[in-house]
């Protein structure tokens, strides 16, 4: 592995009283795509979250470029420009075209004037397919669309790495194909990459590894070949079936309940 640009060290995070990270050690090297999968509830979100320290976790330590995040004096702002972040939901600006979305944080925290940022987003623009749509606001566009829009702003900011979660959730099924295409590229393009997705051809074609959770904790991680091809531990042979085949969980589930209503 090349040094790594993310790295994990016994990380936990609780809520109250509940656990949702039990110890998290993980490393992505730079230019690695990380696909990290795993049921609701896992903590997937979580562990993302708390990379740019938009979850402070409860112990541990997570380094990004070898900057501790963690670190209490660290100049947070600092760091948060060098990882781009892309939600479920596109959190566009609905007041301002896609041109103003992209220019606003590049001006406000780059510093940037206004042809420079202008410039640059035009770029970026073209790098997602949607040069033709500066001009255009959020509500004239298509969910996929509004989420490339979201891809070229945290682009724009000119990250070191960047950060999907569930980018695709929120979409319908025809729109992810464009999302998932623009992502494929960055992968080529050799950026730090780490994704939670539910897309499992995305991540077996595009991924250089896969982290499954559960509960906490990692339970496998490997090559997609492996963790999707043939896992090993029965949690993440349970999950992918269900996953890959949600006719037969509903027929589990069916027959499950049958077995409850027939019981004395």
């Amino acid at each position: 592995m090349t040094r790594p640009e993310i790295e994990v060290r016994g990380l936990h995070k609780s809520f109250g009283d509940n656990e949702v990270l039990r110890g998290i050690d993980l490393e992505i090297g730079q230019g690695e795509v990380v696909c990290v999968i795993g049921p609701s509830g896992s903590g997937k979100s979580t562990l993302l979250r708390c990379v740019n320290l938009l979850e402070e976790p409860t112990e541990g330590q997570v380094f990004v470029g070898g900057t501790e995040v963690t670190d209490p004096d660290v100049d947070i702002d600092a760091v948060r420009r060098r990882i781009g972040m892309v939600f479920q939901q596109f959190n566009l600006f609905p007041h301002l075209d896609v041109t103003g979305n992209l220019t606003l944080p590049q001006r406000r925290v780059l510093g940037r004037d206004r042809a420079t940022a202008a410039r640059i987003a035009a770029e970026n623009l073209a790098r997602v397919g949607l040069a033709e749509k500066a001009d255009a606001y959020p509500a004239s566009l298509s969910g996929g669309q509004q989420q490339r829009v979201a891809i070229a702003r945290a682009l724009a900011m000119g990250p070191e790495v960047m950060l999907f979660d569930e980018p695709t959730s929120a979409l319908d099924p025809e729109l992810v194909g464009d999302v998932l295409a623009v992502m494929r590229r960055l992968a080529r393009e050799g950026m730090t990459m780490m994704v939670v997705t539910h897309e499992m051809t995305f991540a077996r074609e595009v991924a250089d590894r896969v982290v499954f959770m559960d509960g906490g904790v990692v339970v496998e991680d490997g090559s997609p070949e492996r963790v999707i091809g043939d896992p090993q531990h029965e949690r993440t042979r349970h999950f992918l079936s269900r996953l890959l085949d949600p006719a037969m969980a509903e027929v589990e589930e069916e027959t499950s309940d049958q077995a409850g209503k027939d019981e004395p």
